[in-house]
């Protein structure tokens, strides 16, 4: 979408999870998307207006792009944005929990989500020094440090329990003890930052198609079974974290 201008916005509902904000399609309508990235679990896309547009898939929410004539509607098909470039972009969300909201400058700079947001786990901003200075003095679990979005930006609960598994440490662990009291890294902080990335551009790969997709996590749903690390012998536990399931290893996790 980057250089693309908005020709056409429809919207086949009022709403989504909120209602979609006033002139939506109206301000849309004759703009250049400047850039589109991602922060966490939005997609943002920079436009020649100075408005932010900001959308979330929610659970359901997916986006099909049809380069010729697109079919006709799913009933499930609620946003469709008509392309410069030709492209017809169709927002579809069956359970309607995804949102697209319309920012101005002022109002992006005090979202409540975005303005918040640590930094994403596979930039150069993230590394041990940034993990351990979010962590220090945290009584948290470390687990629950690493679902916060001020700490990374969208490492959601599956990559955390992997992430975890792999630098040998602890769910149940203070986050606090990955940092000196200066908040400097210990070498868990740089063991954690180095899996997280890891087990990150593992998926990348995967949803590429370059490593099997049938292949299991090493720990994730596999309770009561045998602890994949080499050499240790344990069995894997599951416990419950802040209403997420956490799978770990308490032989060779401390």
């Amino acid at each position: 979408m980057d250089g693309a201008r908005f020709t056409r916005v429809t919207l086949r509902r009022p709403d989504l999870r909120i209602p979609f904000p006033r002139r939506f399609a109206a301000r849309l309508t004759g703009t250049t998307v400047l850039a589109l990235t991602r922060r966490a679990k939005y997609l943002v896309a920079a436009l020649s207006s100075g408005d932010t547009l900001v959308m979330h898939l929610g659970m359901s929410g997916a986006f099909r792009i049809d380069r010729s004539a697109p079919p006709a509607p799913d009933r499930h098909d609620h946003v469709i944005f008509e392309m410069s470039n030709g492209a017809v972009v169709t927002f579809n969300d069956p359970r309607r929990f995804g949102f697209m909201d319309l920012l101005t400058p002022r109002r992006l700079a005090a979202h409540p989500a975005l303005s918040a947001l640590g930094p994403e786990p596979l930039s150069d901003a993230f590394d041990a020094a940034a993990l351990a200075g979010a962590a220090a003095g945290k009584k948290t679990s470390l687990k629950a440090a690493l679902l916060d979005q001020r700490v990374v930006a969208g490492l959601g609960n599956i990559y955390a329990v992997e992430a975890l598994h792999r630098a040998g440490l602890s769910p149940l662990r203070p986050a606090a003890t990955i940092a000196t009291p200066l908040g400097k890294p210990r070498p868990a902080a740089h063991r954690l930052s180095a899996a997280i990335k890891d087990v990150l551009m593992e998926a990348v790969a995967r949803k590429r198609g370059r490593v099997y997709r049938g292949q299991r996590f090493r720990v994730y749903d596999r309770e009561g079974e045998a602890c994949l690390t080499r050499g240790c012998g344990g069995t894997v536990h599951r416990r419950t974290q802040t209403g997420r399931s956490t799978f770990y290893c308490p032989d060779c996790q401390r």
